[in-house]
């Protein structure tokens, strides 16, 4: 019986690395195969309800580098996220 992780990582045309945790389905990408393994964990623990809840969500996007104006609000959310 395996204990670990499966892994998958794809190199991209554009040479970013996608890691994607079949178990969860959840991915995640990075310049570096290393990079795409980090934001993956981080993004698993996100996913597996770990993190600190975000209080100021325009604040966040642009933390990240997304305008809070170019983002569509939906109604038709996936079920995780409902």
């Amino acid at each position: 019986m395996s204990t670990g992780r499966e892994i998958r990582l794809v190199e991209n045309e554009d040479g970013w690395w996608t890691a994607i945790d079949e178990a969860t389905g959840v991915a995640s990408q990075g310049e570096t195969r290393e990079a795409a393994l980090e934001n993956l964990d981080e993004a698993v623990a996100l996913h597996e309800g770990g993190g600190d809840p975000i209080e100021d969500e325009e604040a966040f996007l642009r933390e990240v580098g997304i305008d809070p104006d170019d983002v569509e609000e939906t109604k038709d959310l996936p079920e995780f996220m409902q």
